[in-house]
């Protein structure tokens, strides 16, 4: 078994109103940035015990769609690396 680093990161779907990102883009922008776009996320690193690369996807996979991510607002990524 290796120990793989996965790490999930959900957002919120287009089209979802999300106030956290709306209140830090007013923000920039009051701070001189320009911005077109801003959306928020929540970033899970997990590391697990598993037999390949692939098996760790799918475990990070399998939790982001139990627990991490509700398909029905969120959308997810898993990005795996061998710690």
């Amino acid at each position: 078994m290796t120990t793989y680093t996965a790490t999930v990161t959900v957002r919120l779907k287009r089209g979802v109103l999300d106030p956290e990102a709306e209140t830090t883009k007013r923000a920039l922008e009051r701070l001189g940035f320009e911005l077109e776009a801003l959306r928020s996320a929540d970033q899970f690193e997990v590391d697990v015990d598993a037999a390949s690369a692939s098996d760790a996807e799918d475990r990070a996979d399998e939790m982001a769609q139990r627990l991490l991510a509700n398909p029905t607002i969120h959308d997810y990524d898993v990005d795996v690396t061998e710690a």
